[in-house]
């Protein structure tokens, strides 16, 4: 179960951080208030704040 868990979460993430990458709006987030979303909108953070530090173009 547990690792269920944290493949379902860390396939958040990613999903998140493609997002930001493509720069989409937080608003577009597939998750309604559970863990999955917290980790959606960190991967989305990550991704936005690589792409201010101009690893992403």
């Amino acid at each position: 179960m547990k690792r269920q868990k944290r493949d379902r979460l860390e396939r958040a993430q990613a999903r998140g951080y493609q997002a930001g990458l493509n720069g989409r709006s937080t608003e577009d987030c597939p998750y309604n208030g559970t863990d999955a979303r917290t980790n959606w909108l960190g991967g989305w953070r990550d991704a936005r704040e690589e792409m201010q530090q101009g690893l992403y173009k």
